[in-house]
Formats: structure tokens, C-alpha cells, sequence
């Protein structure tokens, strides 16, 4: 029971996403369960308190910070504090970027990037000043790595790295790790998207353990973990040594000609943070100026 006494909140946790809800309250933590339906909430919650566990339904789109805000207010009256965000909400609206809307466009960046951030934020303070918090992005492959058809979810689910990334590092002194977890799983977003032969593998269940990892005790911070099938891996954004190239007219054709050299992962890393492209650029450059303005 690695999490008693913790108190997680997971978003979009009704339907078949329950399963993080359920892993969580499995593990000893109290459950706040929040699904944009008010029905498939209350059934998540009563799950887990028929097994045992103490939960909470949680109806409200994850788009409406006020809502997000009462909910939050809510399980800090009842439990006094948060310690877990799981940041699981989401929709699809798949279609080639020609076929494609602005406005379905936006929306599902809405969901996702900025119901992510809401949500994030409506926990942040109370994280702050009770030196502890986990919270996890929902990231896909589709974002790292690019699918047909997913321009708005691709672009959203990478934009929620970005958001991980920054987050980690300003939440990192008062004891605030924060990581993404990249799911492949069954759910109503993925039917029509996998294949039903490949779906009958892909139990949600299967990816939830990955949750321990990155909210426990010893999480990490900064880690994108895949997960599908009951199959982990880890997913970096590298930075290649490069070529230092310089000024000149015919600096663009040098760039072409060493492309290779340039592209060549050998001795990559995976930077601590992201000032340290511009460091390194100007170091190569011959310059020992500081990078940054004003140090933070």
C-alpha cells in the first residue's frame, strides 16, 4: 500500500479510463474521480468504495476552471490536502490537417493542453505549501513521434511535454516531481483507431501499473514513460553533440553539406534543461557569456 494516506485526483476517470482511478485507490490512495460525466463518475467511485477504498465522484469538463476549482476546494475539505494529479482527460477528432477545422483543431488542444493546465494549476499552490506533489501528463506516441490524421491531438499531447518539462523543473525545490505517461490502451478513444485483434491486448488495465512508477514515494521527475500490453519503455528528447559552423555567406550550404555530421546521435543527451542549447551554442562560439539574463 506504497500510496495510503496519499490523495490523488484523476481526470476523465469514468468509462474505460477508470482503471487509473482504481489502480490508485488499489494502492492506498484516497481517489478523487473526475470524468466530464457525472454518471460514469459516481460508478468509478462506488467501485472503489465497495472494495474498500475511499472515493469521491467529481462531474465537471476539465475546460471549466471553475469547476476544476470547486472540485479541488471539495477534496481539500474533505481530506485536507492533494497529493497526486493524474492528468487524463481527452477527446479525439481525427481527420487529415486538409479536412480539418480550426475549430476542431482547438478544441481538442483545449482539452488536452489547456484542461491539462487548469487542472495543474488548480493544485499547484497546495502542492507548494505542503512540499509535495506528483503530478502525470497524459503524452502519446502521437505527439512524440507523429500519426495520419492527428495534427490537433498530435500537437496537443507534445505541447503537454513542453508543459511537463517546465513544470518539473520550477516545481523541483518544493518536492513537486512531475512526468507523462504515453498509454496505449482499449478505451472508446482507440476503438476505430487500433485494430481490433491489437485492442484485445491492450487491457487499460495493463498500462495503470506504470502510474506507481511515477507517483510513488521514489518517483522521478521529467520521465515519459510508454506503456501498453504491459510492455515499459522510456521516450527522451535528445540533443545531438552538432557542428559548430560559424558566420559567413555560406554558412546555410556548410550546414547542408555536414547535415550528417549534425544529425549524428552519438554522445547525444538529454538536456537538464532548456537553457542549455543556448550554453552550449555560445560556448562553441567561443563566448563564456552567461546564456540567461537574470538567473532564476
Amino acid at each position: 500500500m506504497e500510496l495510503e494516506g496519499r490523495v490523488a485526483l484523476v481526470t476523465g476517470a469514468g468509462g474505460d479510463s477508470g482503471a487509473h482511478a482504481l489502480y490508485l485507490a488499489s494502492k492506498g490512495a484516497k481517489l478523487v474521480v473526475n470524468d466530464v460525466s457525472e454518471e460514469s463518475s459516481a460508478r468509478v467511485a462506488s467501485e472503489i468504495e465497495a472494495a474498500g477504498g475511499q472515493a469521491m465522484p467529481a462531474a465537471a469538463s476539465v475546460t471549466d476552471e471553475l469547476g476544476v476549482n470547486q472540485i479541488v476546494n471539495q477534496a481539500l475539505e474533505r481530506w485536507n490536502r492533494i497529493d497526486i494529479l493524474v492528468n487524463n482527460a481527452g477527446i479525439l477528432r481525427d481527420k487529415s490537417f486538409a479536412k480539418m477545422t480550426m475549430d476542431e483543431f482547438r478544441l481538442v488542444v483545449d482539452v488536452h493542453l489547456m484542461g491539462a493546465a487548469i487542472c495543474s494549476k488548480a493544485v499547484w499552490e497546495i502542492m507548494r505549501s505542503q512540499l509535495y506533489g506528483r503530478i502525470v501528463m497524459t503524452t502519446s506516441s502521437s505527439g512524440l513521434y507523429g500519426n495520419f490524421g492527428q495534427a490537433n491531438y498530435g500537437a496537443a499531447k507534445m505541447a503537454l511535454v513542453g508543459l511537463m518539462q517546465t513544470l518539473a523543473i520550477e516545481g523541483e525545490k518544493y518536492g513537486i516531481r512531475v512526468n507523462a505517461l504515453a498509454p496505449t490502451a482499449a478505451t472508446q478513444m482507440t476503438h476505430g483507431v487500433l485494430s481490433d485483434e491489437s485492442l484485445t491486448h491492450l487491457d487499460p488495465s495493463l498500462v495503470s501499473p506504470g502510474l506507481l512508477a511515477l507517483v510513488g514515494e521514489a518517483a522521478p521527475t521529467r520521465a515519459i514513460l510508454c506503456a501498453g500490453a504491459g510492455h515499459f519503455a522510456r521516450a527522451n528528447v535528445t540533443l545531438t553533440e552538432g557542428v559548430f559552423i560559424g558566420r559567413g555567406e555560406n554558412s546555410g550550404e556548410q550546414l547542408v553539406n555536414q547535415w550528417d555530421a549534425a544529425s549524428d546521435r552519438t554522445g547525444e543527451i538529454v538536456p537538464a534543461y532548456g537553457f542549455l542549447q543556448a550554453e552550449r551554442e555560445l560556448a562553441s562560439a567561443g563566448s563564456s557569456s552567461e546564456a540567461m539574463a537574470v538567473t532564476r
